[in-house]
């Protein structure tokens, strides 16, 4: 088992350049001072999350959210804030013709449209360095009969094929799966298990990305996460927070001890080694809170319940798991998880030469007030619901 401070080392959570812009729901879209009109400045503004953490080393990408005309020229940006450019998120549901569907569309036309897309998202990773193509679908259908279910999945299987066979080396492609809605009848890839058959008849360079809000309530989410582990299938997650369904939250607000149990399983089924190429990402939508501070957050979320996770004494688990010692064995896990393990993030953080309090650290900062000053005229950045 890997040990805690090495785990600790390891964890490193990715933010989604989004994540920076005006979000909301579908009611209503709240604007906020100092929101970045460019995904140069989300970058600026990630670069700031890993400044005061230090583990957010990576951000996403989301095409064509961000699209500039030289990304070469925004990796660069993001090498001189001191992180890296991560996954390319493609986007193959916000436009007209994806109505029915983008590469399970029953028009040939439309299809071709959305491959397309997916292989430019290809060539950006090119330029950029990223490892990860993730893929989300909000294809399926409302109504039985709509469509001929099967017929969508052979669409799809040959549209992964045709992005596969672009892949270059050391890349791979993340398949995320949701439940439900947009599609209310069925999801073209609504659970692990039809992403898992899809990604496993492709190849080695196609894995599974855990949308931790994509589930029906009570799902087991953590016996998912030992099962893709076991099958060396787990190629990401999307760590956010749900009480009703897909509601994008900070990630451990809801249900802190669920993101613990979910951490217990990454580090028994050995995620946390970097060999896994397990991705921790964050896929939330700040409406009302500030974002830079809402990263932040959902960072130290996530470094808190991995730090739990760590301290499972895993020699007297096994025993008491071997001795059909029930009651011992969960209390194993409740020590772990009642421990408060603020002040062991502080040293660790002070180790680094980082504040003890990110948040705190932040506030002082004057970054917010800053950015507030600077950025006025233009268009902020946002996916204008």
């Amino acid at each position: 088992m890997i040990d805690f401070t090495t785990g600790l080392n390891n964890l490193a959570i990715e933010t989604p350049s989004w994540a920076y812009g005006n979000s909301g729901t579908r009611f209503k879209v709240f604007t906020q001072h100092g929101v970045p009109r460019d995904p140069f400045e989300k970058i600026t503004d990630a670069a700031q999350v890993h400044a005061f953490t230090g583990a957010a080393p990576t951000v996403a990408l989301h095409i064509p959210w961000d699209r500039v005309s030289d990304f070469a020229a925004l990796a660069t940006h993001a090498t001189d804030q001191g992180v890296k450019l991560g996954a390319i998120n493609a986007n193959v549901f916000q436009d007209d013709d994806y109505m029915l569907g983008s590469v399970t569309n029953p028009d040939p036309r439309v299809r071709r449209k959305a491959i397309d897309h997916l292989l430019e998202c290809v060539d950006i990773m090119d330029v950029t360095g990223s490892r990860d193509l993730k893929l989300w679908f909000s294809d399926g259908t409302n109504y039985p009969g709509q469509d001929d279910i099967r017929a969508r999945q052979d669409r799809l299987s040959e549209a992964l094929a045709e992005v596969y066979d672009r892949l270059g080396d050391g890349q791979r492609i993340l398949l995320e799966y949701k439940l439900f809605e947009p599609a209310f009848y069925t999801m073209d890839v609504p659970d692990w298990g039809t992403s898992f058959l899809h990604c496993i008849a492709l190849g080695p360079k196609a894995t599974v990305c855990v949308d931790t809000g994509h589930h029906a309530p009570g799902t087991n989410i953590e016996f998912i996460v030992a099962m893709l582990l076991r099958a060396g299938r787990l190629g990401a997650f999307d760590f956010n927070s749900r009480f009703y369904a897909d509601d994008d939250l900070m990630v451990g607000a809801a249900d802190p001890f669920q993101l613990f149990r979910i951490m217990h399983e990454v580090v028994r089924g050995g995620g946390l080694d970097p060999a896994t190429g397990v991705a921790f990402m964050l896929d939330q939508c700040h409406n009302i809170e500030p974002k830079i501070q809402g990263q932040i957050r959902s960072v130290m979320n996530a470094q808190e319940a991995t730090a739990k996770a760590l301290l499972v004494d895993a020699d007297a688990l096994k025993a008491a798991q071997s001795a059909g010692d029930v009651l011992g064995a969960n209390a194993v896990l409740m020590d772990a998880y009642n421990t408060d393990v603020r002040p062991l993030l502080a040293s660790w953080r002070e180790e680094r030469g980082l504040a003890a309090d990110p948040m705190a650290a932040y506030k002082a900062s004057g970054y917010f007030d800053k950015i507030v000053a600077e950025r006025v005229g233009g268009t902020q950045a946002g996916w204008g619901a």
